[in-house]
């Protein structure tokens, strides 16, 4: 929905700019005629901005040279070429260059542009400061896009005074403090983006205010109280997100009246009560997510009637038995479900899921029992969650005609099976069965038949026994968690062909040897824990190599000698080195000697 609401931002700006080519056209006398230099007032008020810049990786402000503002070399100015007047600043980061950014503040002397009627700052990660209450005079604007930057402070309620307002998004800043009631005064607001902040306090009533309002973005905040009835005036609604709150009470029966409606994210708030029935009315709705609440009581049967939904997320409630009787084939343009953490007890899964050609399903923690199920369009699937339930076999021809299969949790299961029977296709990224009671060889998952697709293999907490196998060349894991299983022998060198790795998580076996040295060339490591086995010698002074280690474990093995005297080791705290032989040096105490510290090298 990003990539929407910006396609939908880039259009009306280009409409803007059409209206402004017909308007010189119909104001020039001749073709010929020589348009007017940039107005010098403008031109000091963006110099004025250039000035509180102090860093500009994205290399815009550099053109921004000579007496003329109008030309065409000032990027993302546009000016009026019938009046010479700024009428559009569009400084915008392309979404995909981390690298780029600016660093200083908002200059007031924006606000002395006074015909502008489109600022677009967005994505430069490192403007900070308050916004300029003098923007409130900039009485031409219709846009006004501050989207991704560091801006700190409160929203300024005079912006209110911006009365032909079209589109206002602040979103991913760093502003707090309450929405101001007064922005209720914009009646021609279109669409409303202030997610990603810490702003606190109701959302104000004056919202009712928003007729045309078509899209509503308020997530990720820490707004609180109940969700306004007022919503249900603004019957141009088609995309609305209150989710990533601290809003309470009960799901406003309003919002079931907006028939344009087609998203409506409510999750991970406080809200109490049932999932009213009225919710059918929404015939437009294609995606409902109004998982992480309090909601208890039945899903509606009425949710069969809302024939565009596509994407239906309701976990992590208190939700009961039964699920709804929904005759045919379900719901016609399901794809996605998530009914995941309720208080449900299903023990079979409805066939209104089971027979439909959905591409994700997440039913964890369902209490579903026996074996693995068989969806009949099981080659549409591109991730599936049966997590945390009470499956006991199937697994054997659970992966049959799964050929766009991507990711699958089966994890903290009762299944028991020998790994050599799982036959999963190829284009597996992350397989997910930790805490079952799996047995067999490592290699029958590790090898060159996964090496050009698997990342993230988590089959901790298992019964798998022999060796770690070697690592060819081109393996892509990222993830390797094989902790808590039967494994034995040495950790092999060919563990530095893991160069994508992040996670390695080998603990609680009965692995022998030493670290091999070859470990320190997993430059991305972030996260390595080989604690509770039985590994001898010293830790390898090349793992100082890893410059992005966050976490690391070397408990309860016969390790020895000095613990590598560099960041981050020397600051892990002690009980990431205790129960082994003799290791010593910062967190630890110092060794005593040269020779007590060489002791197992």
């Amino acid at each position: 929905m990003q990539i929407l609401r910006w396609v939908c931002k880039v259009l009306l700006i280009c409409g803007m700019f059409s209206v402004y080519s017909s308007l010189a056209e119909e104001g020039s006398p001749s073709q010929s005629a020589t348009p007017p230099l940039c107005f010098e007032e403008d031109r000091v008020a963006l110099l004025g901005f250039k000035a509180k810049i102090l860093k500009d990786t994205t290399d815009i402000l550099s053109s921004w040279v000579g007496r003329d503002c109008c030309g065409g070399d000032w990027e993302g100015v546009q000016c009026n070429p019938a009046t010479g007047r700024v009428v559009s600043l569009a400084l915008q980061r392309p979404e995909k260059e981390n690298g780029m950014y600016m660093t200083g503040i908002l200059s007031p002397s924006l606000a002395n542009l006074h015909f502008l009627e489109a600022m677009v700052i967005s994505g430069m990660k490192h403007i900070t400061g308050p916004i300029p209450e003098s923007f409130s005079n900039l009485g031409h604007l219709t846009q006004l896009i501050l989207e991704d930057n560091s801006l700190e402070g409160n929203i300024p309620p005079g912006l209110a005074h911006l009365s032909l307002l079209q589109t206002l998004s602040l979103s991913g800043n760093r502003l707090r403090g309450n929405i101001p009631p007064s922005l209720g005064n914009l009646r021609n607001l279109v669409m409303v983006n202030l997610a990603r902040n810490s702003l606190t306090g109701p959302i104000p009533p004056t919202f009712r205010n928003f007729v045309g309002l078509q899209s509503l973005d308020l997530s990720a905040n820490l707004l609180s109280g109940f969700i306004p009835d007022c919503f249900g005036m603004s019957q141009n609604l088609t995309y609305f997100d209150l989710s990533k709150n601290l809003l309470s009470g009960k799901f406003p029966i309003s919002i079931c009246g907006l028939a344009k409606l087609q998203d409506l994210s409510l999750s991970h708030n406080q809200l109490t009560g049932a999932i009213p029935d009225q919710i059918g009315s929404l015939k437009s709705l294609a995606t409902l997510q109004l998982s992480s609440n309090k909601f208890i009581g039945h899903i509606p049967v009425s949710i069969s009637r809302l024939q565009n939904l596509w994407n239906l997320n309701l976990s992590r409630n208190g939700l009961t038995d039964p699920l709804p009787i929904i005759p045919g084939r379900g719901i016609p343009s399901l794809l996605s479900i998530d009914l995941s953490y309720n208080n449900l007890s299903l023990g079979t899964i409805p066939n209104w899921i089971k027979d439909r050609p959905l591409s994700d399903v997440s039913l964890a923690g369902c209490k579903l029992r026996g074996a693995l199920p068989k969806f009949t369009r099981s080659d549409s699937l591109s991730s599936i969650d049966l997590s945390d339930n009470l499956f006991v076999d199937g697994i054997s021809g659970f992966f049959t005609n799964m050929s766009s299969l991507q990711r699958v949790k089966l994890s903290n299961n009762q299944l028991k099976f020998n790994l050599a029977e799982m036959k999963f296709p190829e284009g597996v990224t992350s397989i997910d069965l930790h805490t079952n009671q799996l047995f067999g060889s490592l290699s029958t998952i590790i090898n060159n038949r996964t090496s050009g697709f698997l990342e993230d293999l988590n089959v901790a907490g298992n019964q798998i026994s022999g060796g770690i196998p070697e690592f060819t060349e081109g393996l892509n894991l990222k993830v390797l968690n094989i902790g808590s299983n039967r494994l034995m022998g040495r950790i092999p060198s060919s563990i530095s062909n893991l160069i994508e790795l992040k996670m390695l998580d080998i603990q609680r076996n009965q692995l022998t040897g030493t670290i091999p040295t070859s470990l320190g060339l997993l430059s991305n490591l972030q996260w390595l824990d080989i604690s509770v086995n039985a590994l001898a010698g010293k830790i390898p002074i090349s793992l100082l190599e890893i410059k992005d280690l966050r976490h690391a474990n070397f408990r309860a093995n016969r390790l020895c000698g000095e613990i590598p005297q560099g960041r981050p080791y020397n600051i892990f705290p002690a009980g990431a080195y205790a129960h082994n032989l003799c290791l010593c040096g910062k967190p630890l105490p110092p060794c005593k000697g040269k020779n007590e510290a060489n002791m197992g090298q």
